[in-house]
């Protein structure tokens, strides 16, 4: 389990520390967990961040302390998950983009209905679905044993790379997607996997 006390107070700190640690995910059927392996910071003030607009019903989350769970619906098809980055009112958040799978692997199979293990949690639509993690896990502290948990297994990432984000249109330029370089987990087009 991560201590909240290791969480660096500030979001692209936070979006590239994460890189390597583990989402632990606990179902009725079994235990499911992977390496973060891709991240994305959207920090205060960010136009194409969730806070940017102030706090509101469904992104109250975000302003909770950091180490706290922001679950969305995004295009009314899949789920995302954000950690909550900043002090306490103050909203900013880190996009779990991509994991490595590495324990429950056959429950995640039967969660995303595919066979190919690249393909399991690669993506952050992807990746909830192969852990189950929708709006019932928003605002969980994820520094805390429960249903969603962020560890640390002590095992080395690689060499971490950085890019502009996926998907946004709004400071699309600013490079605060964070990877591990050639793990074949990550997602994006290869000319942002460099």
């Amino acid at each position: 389990m991560l201590d909240r006390a290791e969480l660096p107070v500030d979001t692209v700190r936070l979006a590239r520390f994460l890189i390597g640690k583990m989402l632990r995910r606990v179902l009725a059927a079994g235990v499911v967990s992977g390496r973060i392996v891709e991240t994305e910071a959207y920090d205060i003030g960010d136009p194409a961040g969730h806070a940017y607009r102030g706090m509101t019903p469904r992104n109250r989350s975000l302003f909770l302390e950091r180490g706290h769970a922001y679950v969305y619906l995004a295009y009314g098809t899949s789920f995302m998950l954000n950690v909550s980055s900043e002090r306490p009112g103050v909203g900013a958040g880190v996009l779990i983009r991509a994991i490595e799978p590495t324990s429950g692997i056959g429950l995640m199979r039967q969660n995303r209905g595919t066979e190919k293990v690249r393909d399991l949690a690669r993506g952050p639509g992807r990746l909830c679905a192969a852990l189950g993690v929708d709006r019932r896990l928003d605002g969980i502290d994820l520094c805390r044993d429960g249903p969603l948990c962020l560890g640390d297994d002590a095992q080395v990432s690689g060499e971490i790379g950085q890019s502009r984000r996926i998907g946004i249109t709004r400071a699309a330029d600013s490079l605060l997607r964070f990877y591990v370089r050639g793990n074949s987990f990550v997602s994006g087009p290869r000319a942002l996997n460099r």
